[in-house]
């Protein structure tokens, strides 16, 4: 059967999650019941990353197998006419190999996550941000990230209920900016891992948080860290703020480069 590798966008908001369900929406689902409009009783996709519900998407990547030898751009278009009204859309389509797996082919997953300090309550990107109403300090988060930066035991950043063999994990890079807005700050966060726990990356974000609102100073991440201990994180971050921004594959299945984050 020929296999096509998918790149997706979606907002998570209406979605419990990725990952199907028998008695809830899921993004999973939404594009599985759309492919079944094409091809009646096609396997299960399979995605490079299970999304908590409220967790959005840029560069989603899921691999499906079809029966008919689809043009990718016709593909795409047809799947994107019966996703509506659901907010998925597939951005691109290519044509693979049946070693690629969107999982076990992945390199590197790319996440990005949107915090806003301001006191007005959101409105337009309530569902797409955290907003927390004091002002946080952008020098002494970017100084506590640089402890978590390497290969660590990221026990005290994980789920409780996370599946992961090991807690060991590297973080290839967490770079933090602040950008200038009239009614606030807004702060982004951008995460690049091979993989990634459970909850990992909204736990980083909650616990760099407090530093940059002068409850931490920075060197209480690197004691967190080290204390491999769950007690010992910050508040974990709602999901609303968070995106899977990208993920690598070598070659490229798209050939195209990576959407940047700054789009959205």
């Amino acid at each position: 059967m020929p296999r096509y590798a998918l790149k997706i966008e979606y907002d998570g908001t209406p979605f419990s999650g990725w990952q199907r369900q028998a008695d809830r929406p899921s993004v999973q689902g939404a594009i599985e019941a759309a492919l079944a409009r094409l091809e009646p009783g096609l396997p299960a996709i399979a995605a490079a990353g299970r999304t908590d519900a409220g967790v959005h998407a840029l560069g989603q990547v899921a691999h499906c197998e079809l029966r008919k030898d689809w043009d990718p751009f016709r593909l795409a278009q047809a799947l994107n006419h019966h996703l509506r009204p659901a907010p998925v859309a597939v951005l691109d389509c290519a044509r693979v190999g049946d070693e690629f797996h969107a999982r076990f082919s992945a390199l590197e997953r790319r996440y990005l996550f949107r915090l806003v300090a301001r006191r007005a309550p959101m409105t337009l990107e309530r569902a797409r941000v955290w907003q927390v109403p004091h002002p946080l300090a952008l020098a002494p988060m970017q100084q506590a990230a640089q402890h978590l930066i390497g290969r660590h035991d990221f026990t005290t950043f994980r789920a409780a209920l996370c599946q992961a063999k090991s807690p060991i994990k590297t973080l290839d890079a967490l770079e933090i900016e602040e950008l200038a807005k009239p009614d606030g700050q807004e702060f982004r966060f951008h995460l690049r891992a091979r993989s990634f726990l459970h909850n990992q990356v909204r736990s980083i974000v909650g616990t760099l948080e407090r530093v940059g609102a002068g409850a931490w100073p920075p060197g209480r991440v690197r004691a967190a860290l080290e204390a491999r201990d769950r007690a010992a994180c910050g508040p974990v971050c709602p999901p609303s703020g968070l995106f899977l921004a990208a993920v690598a594959y070598d070659p490229d299945p798209f050939g195209n480069p990576t959407r940047p984050t700054s789009d959205i």
